[in-house]
This record gives structure tokens, sequence and C-alpha cells, in this order.
């Protein structure tokens, strides 16, 4: 179940705290335990209040585990947001579908937001970002009204403030990524079919070699997200394939991560710079 309760309890009984780092239980199914592993703002002190950003892993909700954005919280941490790593369900560890995947993504957010004060942020500028199907996740937070867990106070919102997405999975329908697991349920599932106005500021990075999103999908996004009014930049890597991105390709995780940078720059969340070092 999910409960916001003051922090310290959560340090007490499930936080294993290291330098700026800690992890604490945001989810409980049965016996399977979720958590978000957080890395604090370099420049905040107690008296503010940080953006946060919200990573989510890729790997077709099948695999993963919330180190894949490891280096991207510490490089955003430093820049002065606070980042959450998130645990959710997927196939391989939890025999689960792509369904329970959104509705751990959700609780993560309420519970974010929830427990704001304690976690020193600001509820109202929360980013979603993730990779693939964590793209998928960090999208669908803010465009999907269904899939909610029961157990979430659902009158807190879980709908970030931005997005940042890497390479996502945005089209579930036929011809889609994960439409034989999808299904018809694809037109309450995928980012692309629930487009509204409101949808928030956007960042899409893809690899123009990319063999599992088409380059026209997200064109296609894109000019619906204008249509509605709202920011949609989209940059595309010639020659690069799914996965471009990640650490292990350092200049395209570089080029990647300071454009995000701007793009949050330009939001008001970070200040002017980087003034650090990336590595």
């Amino acid at each position: 179940m999910n409960f916001k309760i003051p922090l310290f309890l959560f340090c007490t009984a499930f936080s294993f705290v290291c330098a700026s780092q800690e992890t604490v239980l945001y989810k409980q199914i049965d016996t399977t335990k979720l958590f978000l592993e957080i890395y604090k703002s370099a420049t905040i002190d107690t008296a503010s209040k940080a953006p946060a950003i919200v990573f989510f892993f890729g790997g077709g909700w099948n695999g993963g585990n919330r180190r894949h954005f490891k280096k991207h919280a510490e490089y955003f941490s430093k820049r002065g947001l606070t980042c959450f790593l998130v645990d959710y369900r997927i196939r391989q560890k939890h025999e689960t579908t792509p369904f329970e995947s959104l509705k751990d993504a959700k609780s993560a957010i309420r519970f974010i937001r929830e427990n704001a004060s304690e976690f020193h942020i600001d509820p109202n500028k929360i980013i979603a970002s993730g990779g693939s199907a964590g793209g998928h996740l960090a999208a669908a937070t803010a465009l999907i009204e269904g899939f909610n867990e029961d157990t979430d106070h659902l009158d807190t919102s879980c709908r970030p403030n931005a997005l940042v997405l890497f390479n996502p999975v945005i089209d579930n329908g036929p011809g889609g990524y994960g439409y034989e697991r999808i299904g018809k349920g694809y037109k309450e599932f995928s980012p692309l079919h629930n487009i509204k106005k409101g949808a928030p500021p956007t960042i899409l990075f893809l690899g123009a070699e990319d063999r599992l999103i088409p380059v026209e999908t997200v064109k296609y996004y894109k000019v619906v997200m204008e249509k509605v009014g709202s920011r949609c930049d989209l940059f595309l890597y010639e020659g690069k394939a799914h996965g471009f991105f990640n650490y292990g390709k350092f200049d395209s995780y570089k080029d990647t991560l300071l454009k995000a940078d701007r793009f949050l720059q330009s939001l008001g969340y970070l200040e002017e710079g980087p003034s650090i070092k990336i590595e």
C-alpha cells in the first residue's frame, strides 16, 4: 500500500544512505517492494525547494533496473535538480504487464509530490524522463487518464510539469511498439493517441536509424503536440540507433544531456550553465 508518511520514518525503516543518495520505499504490493533511489540537489538547502526529475528505465516493460539513468542523475543533481531513479514492476521479475508498469510510474510521481516538503522539492516543478519503454511511462504519466493503482491518493496529480524523452515508445497502436501485448487497449494507453490541450512542454531525442521507433512517428507526435498548443522540441541524430543516448556512447550521451539542460534552463528549472564537468 502507498501511504504519505514523514520521510524520517522511511529513513529509519527503509532507507539506505550513502553521501547524497538514499533509497526510499514508495510502494508495496503484497511482497513486492518498489523503491526510489534519490540523488539530492547539490545546490539546495533545507530552506529552499529544488525542481525534481524522475527517471524511468528502459527495457520494453520486460527487464532493466533503476540504475539505467544513474549517470544522468549524478549530473543533474550537481546542476541543482533532485533526481529520483524509479523501480517499477516488469515481466521478467514480477510476471506483470505494461499496465502494471504504468500504475507504478503514476504511484511514484504521486508519492514524490505528496512528500515534496520532506524531499525539499517544488511540487510544481517535477520533470518526468525515461528511455524507450521508460520514455513511454514518463509520457503516459502526463497524458493517460486511466491505469491508476487503487491504493493511490487520486486527488494527488501524477502529471509531471515537463518531459525529457529519450527514444520513447509513444505509439502502442497497430504497427507501433508493444501492440501485441497492449492489444485493443492501446487507445487508452498510447501517448500518441492521448495528446490533449495542457500537455507539458517536452524535449524528445531519437536516433534516425532507430528500428523500434520510426522517425515519422516522432515527427507526427511533435505536430500533434503543437496543434494543441504545447511545446515539443525534437532532435534527430543521423546514423544513430536505439539507445544511442546511453552513457556508454559518451558523445551522444553528452550532447543529449546538454540539450536537455538548455531545455530545462528555458523553462526556468535550471540556472544558466552548465558550469560542471560532464563525466
